[in-house]
């Protein structure tokens, strides 16, 4: 067990794997995601009509998985459109799978 002056160093993969955990791990960013999966792109206000949430806690959870990386937003002033980080978001499902496995 390191000492309070040792620092425990993890790999890239166990970094990746835990900031993608901790993206899916609310029952609201994974209805976005599966939201988002279904579809190329959408807007805040289309999704703050499906779920049953304020907007402003929908905006908290979009900034999360935008900062983990799996969805991607672009300005269409004044709508925001959101989509999932394709790229990203098949290394999380190969970094979960293997985690799994």
């Amino acid at each position: 067990m390191p000492t309070a002056v040792e620092k425990v160093k993890y790999t890239q993969k166990q970094e990746l794997i835990a900031r993608f955990g901790n993206a899916i791990a609310n029952p609201v960013r994974v209805a976005i995601l599966q939201q988002l999966s279904r579809q190329s792109c959408c807007y805040h206000g289309d999704m703050a009509e499906e779920l049953p949430i304020a907007h402003s806690t929908l905006s908290q959870h979009l900034k999360v998985l935008k900062e983990s990386g799996l969805i991607q937003g672009e300005i269409e002033a004044p709508k925001i459109k959101y989509c999932i980080n394709r790229e990203n978001w098949a290394m999380a499902k190969g970094l979960l799978i293997g985690f799994f496995d």
